[in-house]
């Protein structure tokens, strides 16, 4: 992108408005199935930016203009508020969005570092995620914070959010996968194990038939949906419809390789539209 976009302002008069969540592909729909969840009278519009999945790889740089260009989009269809569902793109670039678009709210996403810190009886705390999710200062400031008194260890699982965009969840190669990403950790004694992806919920099954039962896993997408009505209520734009919300789904990728994966993942019926990046812009198409 040659140049930043001229900053955005959310109309904030409008709390009919759709709250915006954006992913690299569809892991962010572990986070959007919270959001429905808890603000069932929420319009949302979903965004994957499956033509650059995965993002774990990348340079910060850029996953930065990946997000500037996304969020302008969002922008321009109106959200109110906007959920990067995605921790990689929010290590990187949360503090530019904020600073590009200083009157839009944002949303981002954190390893749960905190409470498997609060809550482990083995003083013992595993994270998985991605590179650039390790790399990025929110994770650094976590674990300096929260790391005094604990141990926390960290591993990367190298293409396990390719198999589950490729809907292969529950295969033999994503067992295994998994198994040489958290042996090691279970090794070190853990009893806390931290999904730092949004895509890794939606391998929770087979996570948690390796590290058993007396390991908790701390998914947290719940606690993000929390924070996204926090923020909607104190600017007094939660929805007041009595209605279920509407739901559009946007993608940089096959609209039909989305469709069927929001219904693999979280049984819903879904109808996608395509955007097409365009000289660092992304635009409907």
């Amino acid at each position: 992108m040659s140049r930043s976009p001229c900053p955005l302002v959310v109309d904030r008069a409008a709390a009919h408005s759709p709250i915006g969540v954006y992913d690299s592909g569809v892991g962010g729909l572990s986070v959007w199935r919270e959001i429905r969840a808890q603000l069932p009278s929420e319009d949302t519009i979903y965004v994957a930016d499956q033509a650059h999945i995965p993002y774990g790889p990348r340079p910060p740089e850029e996953i930065r203009r990946y997000a500037v260009a996304i969020a302008a989009l969002l922008i321009e269809l109106h959200v109110k508020v906007i959920v990067v569902a995605c921790n990689t793109a929010s290590g990187a670039a949360l503090q530019t969005l904020r600073a590009t678009f200083p009157g839009v709210p944002f949303v981002g996403m954190e390893p749960a570092v905190k409470p498997a810190a609060e809550q482990t009886k083995s003083g013992v705390v595993g994270v998985i995620a991605t590179p650039t999710t390790f790399e990025g200062e929110p994770f650094r400031r976590l674990a300096d914070r929260f790391g005094q008194d604990v141990s926390i260890h960290t591993r990367t699982c190298p293409g396990l959010v390719e198999l589950i965009e490729a809907g292969s969840v529950g295969t033999t190669e994503t067992r295994s996968l998994l198994r040489d990403c958290l042996d090691p950790l279970l090794a070190l004694g853990i009893d806390e194990l931290v999904l730092g992806c949004t895509h890794y919920p939606f391998a929770r099954d087979l996570i948690a038939g390796i590290v058993g039962p007396d390991v908790a896993i701390i998914d947290p997408a719940p606690a993000v949906a929390r924070q996204v009505r926090r923020v909607l209520a104190s600017g007094g734009l939660l929805s007041s419809a009595s209605e279920p919300g509407e739901h559009r789904f946007l993608t940089s990728g096959p609209p039909t390789r989305l469709v069927g994966m929001v219904q693999q993942l979280i049984g819903v019926a879904a109808h996608a539209e395509g955007a097409i990046w365009q000289e660092g812009r992304l635009r409907i198409g």
